[in-house]
């Protein structure tokens, strides 16, 4: 609870020190506001003392709670705040909602976002940056054993198939779960590439030469010239596109003009008379 107290002596000196004493502060921990001055009347003499008012300081973690529940209020959100401490000994703020959901987000955004905010106030203060993690219904072990998982099953990908794998864009909390996950897998290397908000992690298979197509992707289109080839066999050389259509047939522009709609006509009687459509 937030400790404020005022006291009076002769001298701002003396009120200091005796409100620091009683409520067993220093001036590190604690703010300490001037509120009247020491006035002295005929010779000297004290006619009204020193007041100061001294209040402990918010800690670092105080004053991120504090500021998360006064932005859940303004939000109309109902949401308790819980402190704890992880494994490496960092401040976790655990929201605890009936719907968890709206707090979350997709993918944790919405959880990130609030996160951000309340680490920007947790180091306001600090002359270094200290992580703050900011959870909800336990999601951050949940999805950190979803990324384990995901970069394991990716990394074996990339090492059958000889080809780098592109994760999705994430965080660089999660972007450093990945590459701890796979720091120690055999064959395979991590990198990350491309600019925030959209940097992402790219999993290089040992090997792995960028100017090279991979065997399977050349067989595939070996298979792919030799199909081409076999039409084009088959038809009496014509060369055809991906449609069907005959790439050696001649332009409008070249073939006989017909006032019948490019058809010609053969022979002079009406039992005779057909059209005959030009050759494709």
């Amino acid at each position: 609870m937030n400790m404020v107290n005022e006291f009076t002596a002769k001298t701002i000196e003396d009120a200091v020190k005796q409100g620091l004493e009683t409520l067993g502060l220093t001036e590190e921990t604690a703010d300490i506001e001037v509120l009247e001055e020491p006035q002295k009347g005929f010779l000297g003499i004290i006619t009204k003392h020193a007041k100061v008012r001294i209040t402990k300081k918010k800690t670092d973690i105080e004053r991120a709670v504090e500021f998360l529940d006064g932005l859940f209020t303004q939000l109309k959100l109902s949401v308790a705040t819980e402190v704890t401490q992880n494994s490496e000994g960092k401040h976790v703020i655990n929201l605890i909602t009936t719907d968890s959901s709206q707090l979350i987000g997709y993918r944790g955004e919405v959880l990130d976002s609030i996160q951000c905010l309340a680490s920007a106030v947790y180091n306001s203060n600090a002359e270094t940056y200290q992580r703050l993690v900011v959870d909800c219904e336990g999601y951050r072990d949940k999805r950190e054993e979803t990324l384990k998982n995901l970069a394991l099953k990716l990394a074996a990908k990339a090492v059958k198939t000889g080809r780098k794998v592109v994760l999705e864009p994430m965080n660089p909390f999660e972007r450093r779960i990945i590459h701890s996950t796979l720091v120690n897998f055999d064959g395979v290397t991590t990198a990350s590439e491309g600019k925030e908000p959209n940097r992402y992690i790219a999993i290089i298979p040992a090997g792995y030469d960028p100017q090279k197509r991979p065997e399977r992707a050349n067989r595939r289109d070996n298979r792919r010239d030799n199909r081409r080839d076999n039409r084009r066999n088959h038809n009496g050389g014509k060369r055809f596109d991906k449609k069907g259509k005959n790439q050696n047939r001649k332009p409008n522009s070249a073939r006989p003009k017909s006032s019948f709609g490019g058809a010609v006509f053969l022979g002079n009687s009406q039992k005779t008379t057909i059209k005959v459509e030009e050759d494709i």
